[in-house]
């Protein structure tokens, strides 16, 4: 699957969120603005659900939190760089930087494990994360990541 037909312009973005809660706040906003069916709310509910079972912090300054929603058909990518690292419960103890979110349909989640897999691939490659560290414009976000 392109990242381009889950990824919207509107949902990359370049923020200073500040601490875990308020970047899974800021992701669960940037949704509900551009999917006004869905509620920030709930949004954040499956998020932390998530993280609740542990972090999503997958190490490096990256972290791929993910959630199910029963009120979607299709997946929902959001991506953020904080301008400041923050603290993510990560892995590796390292605070986060890079975040990649993936919403899926409640009944369709083994299906899109594999765009979590490729996404985590892609944010290991150094010179990816290095153009995307060095960047704090969301347009060129968005280029750079769906490339």
């Amino acid at each position: 699957m392109e990242l381009c037909t889950i990824l919207q312009p509107a949902c990359t973005t370049c923020a200073t969120p500040g601490s875990k809660k308020k970047v899974l706040e800021l992701i669960s906003d940037l949704v509900a603005a551009q999917y006004p069916t869905l509620s920030s709310q709930e949004v954040f509910e499956s998020l932390l659900a998530r993280e609740k079972m542990g972090s999503t912090g997958i190490g490096n300054g990256i972290a791929i939190p993910h959630g199910r929603l029963t009120t979607i058909d299709h997946p929902i990518a959001i991506f953020v760089k904080c301008e400041e690292a923050i603290p993510f419960d990560a892995i590796d103890k390292q605070p986060v930087d890079i975040l990649f979110a993936l919403l899926v349909p409640a009944d369709q989640c083994q299906q899109h494990l594999g765009t979590l897999s490729s996404m985590a691939q892609k944010l290991s490659d150094k010179q990816v994360l290095k153009q995307l560290r060095k960047i704090h414009d969301s347009t060129e976000l968005y280029q750079v990541i769906t490339q």
